[in-house]
């Protein structure tokens, strides 16, 4: 990461200090879902509450999917386009697609959006010159971006949010970031940081497994120390929201951000349970529960009993058997856990993930890494995978990025907005 000094970073960070300098929540404590349904307001929510000042006058273009909602669930598009003071002119949809009809490793294509009329343009693995000459082309001068994020290094609309910078400064375009909460709450980073030859889609930059950031957080810190050169960025910040809070403390329904995170206790194993799609078993694609039920042909009652005898904080281990409708094991029956997490607050998803790797290895014969290493691009480098072959313990491995966390913790810090 490349240094850069206090004056520096609020040269390349513009802030609308009537929406971002909002107050935080100052009340000690966790929030509770009513207090935080009185309270608690987006990004979208202030801007649309100061008039949409911060857009006067631009052409707006809008990167969001079916997440950017209001409290009554209605989609910010279909407001901002009835509002006559915003002159929104375009969408652009991530993985998945705008209006979110498409699966993992798909997105919607261009098309004129039938509720609207508006052109959408397609961002999903466009970076660099060619999303900058789509920027150009849909006419804006202004890019918006609210999409609801899952907290992960690999949940890949974060990246999309990296992309969207990069190329809004190549095309010479101011950049908005309407804020909204991280799922799993923002109280801390965990797992290893990403090693830059590493870097794909699922992490472009080194930042933790599990950031514990918000997309306006990501968003000052991606323009201060990884950018080619800053864009102009404005950040409108939520009120209302702490750390400390889970997603239901917002009182916002939850809407699937993308198909295969059906409900906010997705997110929250999400960041451990992903890396099993480095693996030969099954991360649950293809079941109501994907990502709380793991399993393979072959796996029995042994690797519940096994991961339970860790004593893992917060989380506990039933055995299960499942057949996914699509995916790996399509319509086999196969068998593994269902996790269930009874203390979100001391569940650690990273470390239950290793966990569950290692466990897996010892218990099943047939446990294998996917052929491409794909576990590598998910966890960062090669350190997780090469332990585990040699027979690490879960502590071991999570001990092996003790010293890298450490140092993206401290320059985290400097970018963090809510108390």
């Amino acid at each position: 990461m490349r240094p850069l000094s206090r004056r520096s970073l609020l040269a390349a960070t513009t802030t609308a200090a009537a929406l971002s300098a909002g107050p935080p929540a100052t009340a000690a404590g966790a929030t509770t879902p009513e207090t935080a349904t009185r309270r608690f307001r987006t990004g979208f929510d202030r801007l649309a509450a100061d008039h949409y000042a911060l857009l006067e006058g631009a052409r707006v273009g809008i990167v969001t999917n079916p997440t950017g909602i209001t409290r009554d669930a209605r989609h910010i598009v279909d407001v901002m386009h009835a509002d006559d003071r915003v002159d929104l002119v375009s969408v652009f949809g991530p993985e998945h697609g705008f209006r979110g009809t498409a699966q993992a490793g798909g997105s919607e294509g261009r098309y004129d959006d039938p509720a609207t009329g508006l052109p959408v343009y397609d961002t999903y693995l466009k970076s660099g010159q060619p999303l900058a000459d789509a920027f150009t082309a849909s006419g804006v001068d202004t890019v918006v971006f609210d999409i609801q994020d899952a907290g992960a290094r690999f949940y890949t609309y974060i990246w999309t949010l990296y992309d969207c910078m990069e190329a809004a400064r190549l095309a010479g375009k101011r950049f908005v970031v309407l804020d909204r909460p991280n799922p799993v709450t923002g109280r801390g980073a965990y797992g290893p940081v990403l090693h830059k030859e590493f870097a794909t889609f699922v992490g472009r930059e080194p930042i933790a497994q599990a950031h514990g950031m918000t997309v306006a957080e990501l968003a000052r810190l991606f323009n201060a120390e990884f950018l080619t050169a800053p864009v102009p960025l404005d950040t409108v910040l939520m009120s209302g929201w702490q750390r400390s809070d889970f997603y239901d403390a917002s009182g916002l329904p939850w809407v699937p951000p993308s198909p295969n995170m059906p409900t906010p206790d997705t997110a929250l194993v999400y960041a451990g349970t992903c890396l099993f799609e480095g693996t030969n078993l099954s991360e649950g694609r293809g079941t109501t529960r994907p990502f709380e039920l793991i399993g393979a042909e072959g796996i029995d009652r042994r690797w519940a009993a096994e991961a339970g005898q860790l004593g893992l904080p917060g989380v506990r281990f039933r055995e299960a058997y499942f057949a996914p409708t699509f995916s790996k094991f399509q319509g086999r029956t196969v068998g593994g856990v269902q996790l269930h997490v009874h203390d979100r607050a001391a569940y650690d998803p990273v470390r239950t993930g290793i966990a569950l790797l290692v466990t897996a290895k010892q218990v099943w014969d047939g446990f294998a890494w996917r052929p491409d290493n794909w576990i590598d691009k998910l966890t960062g480098s090669t350190l997780v995978r090469t332990m585990i072959d040699a027979g690490a313990t879960p502590d071991e491995v999570v001990a092996g990025w003790r010293d890298e966390l450490a140092a993206f913790r401290r320059v985290r810090k400097e970018y963090l907005l809510y108390r």
